[in-house]
């Protein structure tokens, strides 16, 4: 949030720390901490936890770009989910260091109770038995769904006080420049009514604001809102470990069948061990997260250890370009259609637009590639009907696979935006995995350079058939 936004919360909300009062400014955090908690949740159920198992790692775009080996993609998809948790849990460690009072010991060195949870030894199910994670945990999951969609409330709720103020502010200065008025009554009602409706919708605002304070996390102590944050996080590790342990080398066992924490309708078992990694794959994408050693650094992200190779979209951080250069192929595609395609010129200049915007984003290693396919493609050959169709069939056939892929990719991107509906998104996200995050560069390019080589021939075809016949004369 912009500093000049949260300054102008200081003086008129009052206070912008912690203290036993409640949470304060600091409940925007904490809210998105725990939004972050229930979207794991969610991503961890039944249906989830199946889907992930077969539609997504078992789909043909990640097959053909990413990898067929399953164990490797399950690691990377338990990667990211504990990369979030990871997140969750140093909020959690950062408010529990102002706790004081009973939960103290616990609270305020979380960031170690952490890290002895995850080190894979019977610190989890010990927690459990000190605590009591395990219990109670579709309660607080209810819970943490009040408090942030309350806290969300807030935060919109103030953005429209924001910008009340910065109106009122904008009045005060037009009404002092705005120079001497004729003295008529009727002008100087017609002056002041403007300014009093602005100050009775920021009286109303305020009020507005005053009420969702008392309803939200603002006025939840500290130590109770740490302490459920702190509990969901112990309980969505463990609901991971049921998940992932069989497929996963140094998460923490399970709990005990009567010691689980999911909540009714939440109760996927863990999953069957498959064919062994190559012991250099389970090296190259094994997390820091398995092999902690420093307890005091566990709550450091984990995001370096599903960060995709250099070789691969994401790590050479093309994602985004392919992913859109992608979509406005399938965009073209569409317009090109028989049933769509009208014959007049307004449509015709609407492709040439579309494929101009097209061409301007291809990286200089796919046009190039491009160009050198379609001189091969093109040479000495006519496109006729029969032809074009088949170039048309060509692109539907890769985008069938490939289209989810750069959807998913600009979902993945949005879901982690930082606007308040993304902020507080309690929602499962789209896995990395799904995305082109790990596709195979080369690959990739290659399907794209696929595409709009076909792309380009039904284009050229429609140039010709557009052609008056007196142009060839």
């Amino acid at each position: 949030m912009p500093r000049s936004w949260l300054a102008g919360l200081r003086s008129r909300l009052g206070g912008t720390s912690a203290s036993e009062d409640g949470l304060g400014i600091l409940a925007f955090e904490a809210a998105a901490a725990m939004s972050r908690l229930v979207s794991l949740h969610r991503s961890l159920s039944d249906e989830e936890v199946r889907r992930l198992r077969g539609d997504v790692l078992r789909g043909e775009g990640v097959a053909r770009l990413t990898s067929t080996d399953q164990p490797l993609l399950l690691r990377l998809a338990c990667g990211e989910l504990l990369a979030d948790l990871d997140r969750a849990a140093a909020t959690a460690a950062r408010l529990g260091a102002r706790c004081r009072g009973p939960d103290a010991p616990f609270l305020g060195g979380f960031d170690l109770v952490y890290a002895d949870a995850k080190r894979g030894t019977g610190g989890l199910a010990r927690l459990d038995a000190a605590v009591g994670f395990s219990r109670g945990a579709g309660k607080r999951l209810r819970k943490m769904e009040r408090h942030v969609a309350a806290t969300a409330k807030l935060y919109a709720e103030m953005d429209a006080l924001t910008e009340l103020e910065a109106s009122e502010r904008r009045m005060e200065q037009w009404m002092q420049h705005s120079g001497p008025i004729p003295a008529q009554s009727s002008s100087k009602t017609k002056r002041d009514e403007p300014s009093d409706k602005l100050l009775r919708e920021l009286r109303l605002q305020r009020q507005k604001v005053r009420r969702l304070r008392e309803a939200s996390l603002w006025s939840v102590p500290v130590h109770k809102a740490t302490k459920l944050m702190a509990r969901s996080v112990l309980a969505v590790l463990a609901r991971v470990s049921l998940a992932f342990a069989a497929v996963v080398p140094g998460l923490p066992p399970p709990l005990a069948a009567g010691r689980r924490t999911r909540p009714p309708g939440h109760s996927s078992g863990p999953m069957h061990q498959p064919t062994t990694m190559a012991p250099d794959a389970a090296i190259r994408h094994s997390a820091p997260i398995f092999r902690q050693n420093d307890a005091a650094s566990t709550t450091s992200s984990s995001s370096q250890s599903i960060k995709p190779p250099a070789t691969t979209v994401g790590g050479s951080g093309m994602e985004l370009r392919y992913a859109n250069v992608i979509l406005s192929a399938e965009m073209l595609l569409s317009a090109l259609r028989p049933a769509t395609r009208d014959e007049d010129v307004q449509d015709g200049m609407m492709e040439l637009s579309m494929r101009d915007e097209l061409y301007k984003m291809l990286p200089v290693t796919i046009r190039s590639a491009v160009k050198a396919k379609l001189m091969v493609r093109l040479r000495g050959q006519q496109v006729d009907d029969e032809a074009a169709a088949a170039a048309m069939d060509a692109v539907e056939r890769v985008l069938r696979w490939l289209g989810p892929m750069a959807h998913d990719t600009m979902r993945w991107h949005d879901e982690r935006g930082m606007e308040r509906k993304q902020r507080f998104s309690m929602s499962p996200r789209v896995p990395m995995v799904q995305t082109l995050h790990f596709a195979d560069r080369r690959k990739a390019e290659a399907a794209i350079v696929e595409v709009l080589v076909e792309l380009s021939c039904v284009c050229w075809y429609e140039d010709q058939r557009r052609r008056p016949a007196d142009w060839d004369d």
